[in-house]
């Protein structure tokens, strides 16, 4: 799918209920997982230690933290859609995020997302999005939940 290009409020809200799209795959590696880990000091071996997650972990090898796959977020939504004409975008909340499996080192995921609602709070555009980080070839979704942006437009 193509890149979405909104301009407005008015743009955004004709995408209320719909599925806006699906980013390009990224690749989790290695380097990724052990730069955050040194980023919010999380240095449990699941991530870490190869040799010791394959022999005593049940997903046979390292997996990526689940943080680092929800701070992919922003750079995964700006491949399915690019808000023009802003003042300045807010993170503003998470709500029932679901991690629903581990990504494993070298997984490929990408991001789904759905417009679920668009309301206009004294001209801020407030977009809860539906999002489903999914992991080729697998049927489960790493995780599901619900994101909201604040949108100044200009």
């Amino acid at each position: 799918m193509a890149l979405l290009k909104i301009s407005s409020y008015d743009e955004f809200a004709k995408y209320d209920g719909a599925e806006l799209g699906y980013s390009d795959y990224h690749t989790i590696t290695q380097e990724q997982i052990n730069k955050f880990a040194d980023a919010t000091l999380d240095f449990q071996w699941i991530h870490l230690d190869a040799e010791r997650a394959q022999t005593e972990s049940p997903f046979g090898g390292t997996i990526a933290h689940g943080y680092l796959t929800v701070s992919l977020l922003p750079y995964l939504w700006g491949q399915i859609i690019e808000i023009e004409n802003l003042k300045m975008q807010v993170n503003y909340e998470i709500e029932n995020l679901r991690f629903n499996q581990a990504v494993g080192v070298n997984s490929q995921v990408r991001l789904k997302a759905n417009l679920l609602s668009l309301k206009n709070l004294r001209g801020i555009a407030k977009a809860q999005i539906g999002v489903t980080l999914e992991i080729k070839d697998s049927k489960k979704p790493a995780y599901t939940g619900t994101i909201t942006f604040l949108y100044y437009f200009v």
